[in-house]
């Protein structure tokens, strides 16, 4: 039978991740599909060392790639979301297959770039996009299908979760672990996407679309990083029997959609707490199944590739089928999209960690307690501590679930306070049942 030939644009750690996988495992790749799948083009700017590209015509112009007419399945390995949003629309109007591991082009431009596949009859496939070699999004849109998806909370980016693990570990402080995390190649130079939640705000997009039916909504998708959490906070959190994860968290509701990611306390009795260093692990809860726990590597050359190869070999496979009886690429039929509004944040109902700094004097305590309750606020328990030496003392409060627009007011009225120091540190509590 004829050969698949695959086009890969780009040769970076993804790109060359895949490469060796598809020269690898080819024999076992046959076996899968049941006839090979070759290279045959690569785009991209620089060679690459791992990557022995003899034999292999290799181009420096990636358009090159998605206009070779013996192509089948283009891989979109550049990222960005301005040329490789021309390479990809370029391969579809070409009629290619593409297989991407890009999580910003598909959170932001997903919908635009669907609708063009569908009319031209090809598959998008974007695994790797998300949680690098978990296979979460074929666990979601396939695996899980029977299912009415009620909540999903991950851990998506492995740089958030290194740093926190070491605050908690090691009691270290953000900016001593960021220096680390960026030396061990885990954060960029420019860290922004990921501790400050862009990155995982991306992904959870994604899966949120794929779980309820919904558009690809990035813009309302409510994001908040890491920066602030000082290791006081972590230290007071496992005080409380707490760990502080950077989660991703959907849920759905009869009033809308919940997509937001932020610091979280979650109990150490749950096994996301202890999901620690670089690794990934996403919950998904359904009607049917329950809680599911999936756990892996999220990022790297070769967990990364097997997924961007999975979705190759799920492409070939599928290269004879009806377009119309194909997976669709989000999970539902396209004209079957759900309309559910994303809730507001100030919507949302959770419990909340606060940290502050008081004077060590009566009546404070009173004052916030009164400040609490006039916001319809219970309190679940509460830490006050000395320091020596000084007035100023820490107090921590647990709450029980409030909504946040209340716990905006709360705080407000509590840092107006005299005998208050500064901001009040606020960090939501999910107990994720």
């Amino acid at each position: 039978m004829k050969p698949v030939k695959v086009g890969i644009c780009g040769l970076g750690t993804v790109g060359s991740g895949s490469f060796n996988i598809l020269r690898n495992n080819a024999e076992e790749i046959t076996r899968r599909v049941g006839r090979s799948i070759v290279i045959e083009q690569v785009g991209a700017r620089r060679d690459n060392d791992a990557c022995d590209t003899s034999g292999i015509n290799v181009t420096r112009d990636i358009f090159d790639v998605v206009n070779n007419p013996e192509i089948d399945i283009v891989l979109e390995l550049i990222g960005g979301t301005t040329i490789a949003k021309e390479l990809v629309l370029t391969a579809i109007e070409n009629g290619k297959h593409v297989v991407t591991a890009n999580k910003a082009l598909i959170a932001e431009h997903g919908n635009e770039i669907f609708a063009k596949a569908q009319e031209k009859g090809v598959i998008v496939a974007f695994e790797a996009a998300v949680a690098g070699g978990i296979p979460i999004i074929k666990q979601i849109r396939e695996g899980l299908s029977a299912n009415r998806i009620e909540w999903l909370a991950g851990i998506i980016n492995g740089t958030g979760n290194f740093i926190l693990t070491e605050m908690s570990q090691k009691g270290r402080g953000f900016e001593d672990v960021l220096a680390e995390a960026q030396e061990l190649g885990y954060a960029e130079a420019d860290p922004t996407f990921d501790i400050e939640g862009i990155d995982a705000a991306h992904k959870l997009t994604i899966l949120a679309s794929i779980a309820f039916g919904i558009p690809l909504q990035f813009e309302k998708t409510y994001t908040e990083g890491i920066s602030r959490i000082t290791a006081e906070d972590v230290a007071f959190a496992d005080d409380l029997g707490y760990a502080i994860k950077h989660l991703g968290i959907a849920r759905r509701s009869k009033a809308g959609i919940e997509l937001r990611v932020h610091p979280t306390l979650i109990s150490h009795k749950q096994l996301l707490a202890n999901v620690n260093g670089v690794m990934n692990a996403i919950m998904v809860q359904g009607d049917v199944v329950g809680p599911t726990l999936t756990y892996g590597a999220g990022a790297g050359a070769l967990p990364t590739g097997s997924s961007v190869i999975a979705d190759v070999i799920d492409v070939a496979r599928t290269l004879t089928a009806d377009p119309t009886n194909r997976v669709p690429h989000l999970a539902f039929q396209s004209d079957s999209l759900s309309s559910m509004q994303i809730l507001p944040v100030e919507e949302i109902e959770c419990g909340f960690f606060l940290n502050m700094t008081i004077k060590d004097r009566a009546g404070v305590l009173a004052n916030i307690t009164q400040i609490l309750s006039t916001n319809d606020i219970s309190i679940e328990s509460l830490i006050q501590r000395e320091r020596e030496g000084s007035e100023l003392v820490p107090l921590v409060v647990m709450t029980h679930d409030v909504k946040e627009r209340n716990m905006n007011a709360a705080i407000a009225a509590i840092e107006a306070l005299p005998d208050v120091a500064g901001t009040v540190q606020r960090i939501r509590v999910e107990n994720l049942a």
